[in-house]
C-alpha cells in the first residue's frame, strides 16, 4: 500500500549547483582566456592570476574573520570575480591597483551585502569602474598586441572605440575608414598600431563560443546577451543609416567590452531579473545605455556602466514583471 508522504518543498530536485553552474562559466570563459594569452603573453598571465588569488583570498579573509563564517572559496564564484576582473583590465595594469580593484570587488560589490547570492551588483563591474573612476589613466592605456614578454613596459595604442567616439566628435566618417575590418574583429586580430583593449574583449568568436557552451549546458537562457547585442545592433544600424560618422554596426558590437558583458556580467544570476520577460526589457535597456553612452557619454565604453544601471533596477523590473501566484484573483474581480 502506497503512503502519501507530506513534506515541505522542493518537490522536485534537479542536477544544477551553483558549484556546477559556476565551474560552467570557467570552462566558457577559457577560450577568451587562452586567445588572450595568445595575444597579450605574460601581462594577460600576470593580471589574470593576481586578481583571481586576491579575489579568492579577500573573500576567504572576509568570510573567516570579519563574518565569522566558514569560507565558501569551493563555490568558485571568487574565481569567477576573479577572472571577470582581471579579464575587464588592461594587460600591463599594475599589480597594487589590482589588489585595491579586487578588495572592491570582493568586500564592496558582494561581501558587504552578505556574500552569495544577495549582492545587488555584479562585483567584477564594481571592481572595474571603481578602478576607472579612481586611475583612469592606468585604466585607458592599452597595450597592442603580440608583446609575449612585455608587462611593465608593452607599447600602447589608442582602441577602435577611441577612434569612433573621435569620428562623431569631429564629424569625421573618414576616420573610421582605419578601424580593422569586422572579421579582423571577429577573430581578434587588433593590428595597424591599435590598443587592442581589456584582456578579455579582444575575440569576440573565443567569447561567442563560450556563449554557445552556456547556452548547450543552459547555465544561461539566450533572453539578455541577444537582447542587448540585437538592441545595440538595431540602433546602431539606424545611427549609422542616418549619418556615416557612427561606425557600422558590426563593427560597433564587436568592439570594446560588448560581448564580454552581454555574455558573462549581465547574465549574473543574483543581479539580473528572475523572469524570461524581464530578461529582455533588462537586456534593451542595457543595450540602449550602452548606445548612448558609448556616442554621447565621457567614456568610449558604456557597457560597464550600463549594466550596474540595470542592477540596480534588477528589483523593481522583478516586481513589474513577477507571475501571478497560482489560484491569485485579480484585484478588479
Amino acid at each position: 500500500m502506497n503512503k502519501l508522504v507530506v513534506s515541505l518543498s522542493p518537490h522536485a530536485h534537479g542536477t544544477d549547483t551553483v558549484e556546477r553552474n559556476m565551474r560552467g562559466v570557467i570552462i566558457a570563459l577559457l577560450p577568451a582566456l587562452l586567445v588572450s594569452f595568445y595575444y597579450f603573453g605574460l601581462g594577460s598571465v600576470v593580471v589574470c592570476l593576481t586578481s583571481v588569488a586576491a579575489c579568492m583570498f579577500f573573500e576567504w579573509a572576509i568570510t573567516k574573520y570579519l563574518l565569522k563564517k566558514e569560507p565558501t572559496l569551493t563555490d568558485c564564484s571568487a574565481v569567477i570575480t576573479g577572472l571577470l576582473l582581471g579579464m575587464n583590465l588592461p594587460s600591463n595594469f599594475p599589480l597594487w591597483m589590482i589588489l585595491i580593484g579586487a578588495l572592491i570587488a570582493i568586500g564592496v560589490g558582494k561581501m558587504s551585502f552578505g556574500g552569495l547570492g544577495c549582492n545587488i551588483f555584479n562585483p567584477a563591474l564594481v571592481g572595474r569602474c571603481f578602478l576607472l573612476v579612481s586611475f583612469p589613466a592606468a585604466m585607458t592605456v592599452w597595450p597592442t598586441q603580440g608583446q609575449l614578454m612585455s608587462y611593465t613596459d608593452a607599447v600602447t595604442g589608442a582602441t577602435p572605440l577611441s577612434l569612433m567616439k573621435e569620428a562623431i566628435k569631429t564629424g569625421n566618417a573618414g576616420l573610421l575608414d582605419k578601424l580593422p575590418t569586422s572579421m579582423n574583429m571577429l577573430l581578434g586580430n587588433i593590428s595597424n598600431g591599435f590598443g587592442a583593449g581589456s584582456i578579455g574583449e579582444v575575440c569576440a568568436l573565443a567569447l561567442i563560443i563560450g556563449l554557445v557552451y552556456m547556452l548547450w549546458k543552459k547555465i544561461i537562457t539566450w533572453h539578455i546577451p541577444l537582447s542587448i547585442i540585437a538592441t545595440v545592433l538595431i540602433i546602431s544600424g539606424l545611427l549609422h543609416w542616418a549619418n556615416p560618422v557612427y561606425a557600422h554596426p558590426l563593427q560597433v558590437i564587436l568592439s570594446g567590452g560588448l560581448m564580454l558583458g552581454a555574455i558573462f556580467m549581465a547574465t549574473d544570476y543574483v543581479s539580473s531579473p528572475m523572469t524570461h520577460r524581464g530578461q529582455l526589457i533588462y537586456g534593451v535597456a542595457i543595450g540602449f545605455l550602452t548606445v548612448v553612452i558609448r556616442n554621447w557619454g565621457s567614456y568610449p565604453e558604456g557597457m560597464s556602466f550600463a549594466i550596474l544601471i540595470m542592477n540596480a533596477f534588477t528589483p523593481l523590473i522583478n516586481f513589474y514583471v513577477k507571475p501571478k501566484r497560482f489560484g491569485e484573483v485579480p484585484a478588479n474581480k
